[in-house]
């Protein structure tokens, strides 16, 4: 499996070398469009290679996404939290009875009834 992982990390890192390869020219980036620059008096802009937008812009959306998802499934999270502290605490309720109804008995009868 390390090496179906490792084959995968190759892969994807050609296809990101090949991408850089083949997108190198220069693109201007503007803060607005320029109507609304006029009104606002100023742009602010920036001149980056094509594949670092691309492949910023592909980091923004994942990284956008997982916190989307993570947010998305609190309730789950919350509610599976509380059902663990149920079952933690049934569970030390249930040790408690059986001790109690043993009380005073051979270890060994107690533990043979438990099994049964």
């Amino acid at each position: 499996m390390r090496y179906i992982k490792y084959a995968f990390l190759a892969i994807v890192a050609l296809a990101l070398v090949a991408v850089a390869v083949a997108n190198r020219d220069i693109v201007t980036l503007t803060l607005l469009p320029s109507g609304l620059a006029a009104l606002a008096a100023t742009n602010q802009s920036i001149d980056l290679p094509l594949f670092v937008v691309i492949i910023a812009g592909v980091a923004l959306g994942l990284l956008i996404g997982f916190i989307w998802e993570w947010l998305r499934e609190f309730k789950q999270r919350a509610e599976s939290a509380r059902k663990d502290r149920e079952i933690k605490e049934l569970k030390r309720q249930l040790r408690r009875l059986r001790a109690e109804k043993h009380e005073g008995e051979d270890e060994v009868l107690a533990i043979l009834d438990e099994a049964s």
